[in-house]
């Protein structure tokens, strides 16, 4: 049981071979962690459902996403400040249009293979 900490070893286990697989399958915490902060940003509907919107017709403004996701203005507005700080989307400015997008590329696999819907997003 080569990669059971030391403070752990003295507990006892069934398949050795398993606990290493398992503890392996785990990376490192800091992986974790990203992970759980991704799944924790599509938690919410609210979120889940902007995220959706910008995946498949992103790059996309504040006002078409509200009109989209039936979502007011101000709290998709606020919704999207969370998404960007959390590297989720990034911002593109079109004169006074700012317009969203993806920028992460896991989210991006994860919104294609879970979403509702299994179309190509537009060009």
């Amino acid at each position: 049981m080569h990669l059971v900490p030391t403070e752990r070893d003295h507990r006892p286990a069934i398949d050795h071979h398993r606990v290493c697989n398992a503890i392996e399958a785990l990376g490192e915490p800091e992986h974790l962690t990203a992970w759980a902060a991704r799944f924790s940003l599509l938690s919410d509907p609210s979120r889940l459902a902007l995220l959706l919107c910008i995946r498949h017709a992103g790059p996309i403004s504040v006002t078409d996403l509200a009109l989209a996701t039936g979502i007011n203005a101000t709290t998709t507005s606020q919704a999207l400040r969370l998404l960007r700080v959390a590297g989720a989307v990034t911002t593109a400015r079109e004169g006074r249009i700012i317009r969203y997008q993806l920028a992460d590329e896991t989210l991006h696999t994860l919104l294609t293979t879970a979403s509702p819907i299994q179309l190509t997003p537009r060009d």
